[in-house]
């Protein structure tokens, strides 16, 4: 009863937020609000055109109604307007009556235009205060973005998500299926759905509506029989999977609901199953178990051997204008959408700029020790060949708070050595991307990462 309750409240919640949508919505697309008029004269808004040639069908209509009746009201109509304009002159000098009616005409065009526009956006966004032309402005400019394909899965990823859905709404993120731990676990087990996680989270960092729908697919139940540990989120997207039929069609629902802009897919709706052979010769199975067993990795693959790839996530990839590897845990949530082998075959295949973000630290079970070069090593031997041009790595180390913390858990930054990437055949791409927190934990900045990887790739393509 209590579950329910809560879950009747974060809904409510939900839909009432939907209608009033933030004025910061595109927050680096908007042009400034006091130069409103000058934002219709911007090109590809596809407006004027449109405006302009229903005037023009109005002339026509007018002309066509008067040579329908053999010409006779045109003279007429001349005569009488000659007239007026021969008694208005007489009155007010052409001098000043000419631009009178000028500006009387535009001041009603404007008028005019202003109401049918201010009548079309409270049926297209009702109680929201932008103005149409802003929302217009964005989504063109959005649209017109480079098609970005990223790989991954995690906080990393939807991390990333969330700075370049500002620079583009041809996004496709690739997740990986192969969690079957917590909420996505259970799911997975009672229920023999593929694991929603990070589909979830990255589906709530691509909406518009972002910091309400992440509060609301975080959002665990504390309470109630069989609800205590899943998220909302988890529960709506198996929901929608039911109802849907397969994973796929669950995620483009939803996606048409939460307003995404750009598209969340599956590697493969195959049920994978990871598993690694450590240096010790053990052999773990299990996405949560890997970075328990707290042991060097030297081989992974996942059962059934070589899943079959989604066939849109090929086809993003074929279309792709720019692909992006991670961030993300380089074991549980990259590597896993590349031992698909279709998916990796297509990457390969693309002449396009190709990036790997590499994780600020190492993490513990998976990547101890590690440098950046070995993130490059372990991935090229997942795929059996190089599969990106460059790595894109942190350039100021951490704070010594932050070290401080994560020596706590066996964590360390990941060292950048110069001569071992470059003996790759990778470029090397510094900045500083990294956003430190208040308790001590760090993370790729959103907008940070997505201006320095949109600027290389201007650069670079």
């Amino acid at each position: 009863m209590f579950g329910s309750k809560v879950l009747l409240k974060l809904m409510t919640r939900f839909f009432r937020g939907l209608r009033h949508r933030r004025r910061n919505r595109y927050p680096l697309v908007v042009p400034r609000r006091r130069h409103r008029w000058f934002k219709w004269l911007t090109p590809g808004l596809f407006v004027k055109r449109w405006l302009l040639l229903s005037v023009g069908g109005v002339l026509l209509v007018g002309l066509g109604t008067l040579i329908t009746l053999k010409l006779t009201p045109i003279f007429y109509t001349v005569q009488l307007l000659g007239a007026t304009l021969r008694v208005i002159t007489s009155v007010i000098p052409n001098f000043v009556s000419g631009p009178l009616a000028i500006l009387c005409g535009l001041l009603l065009i404007l008028w005019g235009q202003t109401r049918t526009l201010g009548a079309m956006s409270n049926v297209l966004m009702p109680g929201n205060e932008e103005d149409l032309v802003d929302v217009l402005y964005a989504q063109r400019r959005l649209s017109r973005g480079p098609k970005i394909v990223v790989l991954g899965g995690g906080t990393g990823l939807s991390n990333l998500l969330r700075g370049l859905k500002h620079y583009s709404s041809n996004i496709t993120a690739i997740v990986t299926v192969a969690d079957d731990g917590g909420s996505s676990g259970r799911l997975r087990r009672e229920i023999g759905v593929l694991p929603p996680g990070d589909i979830r989270s990255c589906l709530a960092a691509l909406a518009d509506e972002e910091k309400l729908l992440t509060e609301l697919f975080q959002y665990r139940f504390r309470a109630g029989n069989g609800l205590v540990g899943h998220s909302f989120g988890n529960l709506f997207l198996t929901a929608m999977n039911e109802i849907t039929g397969d994973l796929e069609q669950a995620i483009a629902a939803s996606s048409k609901v939460l307003a995404v802009r750009g598209q969340v897919l599956p590697s493969t709706l195959s049920d994978v199953r990871l598993w690694v052979e450590l240096s010790d010769g053990r052999r773990i199975e299990g996405e949560s178990n890997i970075a328990d067993a707290r042991g060097r990795i030297v081989q992974i693959g996942c059962s059934p051997v070589d899943p079959p790839a989604l066939p849109r996530a090929l086809k993003a990839i074929q279309e792709a204008d720019y692909i992006i590897i991670g961030p993300g845990s380089l074991y549980t949530s990259i590597i896993p959408n590349l031992l698909v082998p279709d998916i990796v075959n297509a990457i390969a295949e693309q002449a396009v700029p190709r990036i790997y973000v590499c994780n600020i630290m190492t993490e513990p079970g998976e990547t101890d020790n590690f440098a950046v070069s070995d993130h490059i090593r372990a991935l090229d031997q997942a795929c059996r060949r190089p599969l990106f041009d460059a790595v894109l790595v942190q350039k100021k180390p951490p704070s010594l708070h932050v070290t401080a913390h994560y020596a706590k858990e066996g964590s360390v930054p990941v060292e950048l050595d110069r001569e071992a990437i470059l003996e790759s055949g990778r470029r090397i791409v510094i900045a500083n991307v990294m956003e430190e927190n208040l308790n001590g934990t760090i993370r790729h900045h959103p907008y940070r990462l997505a201006r320095m990887l949109l600027r290389w790739y201007s650069r670079a393509k």
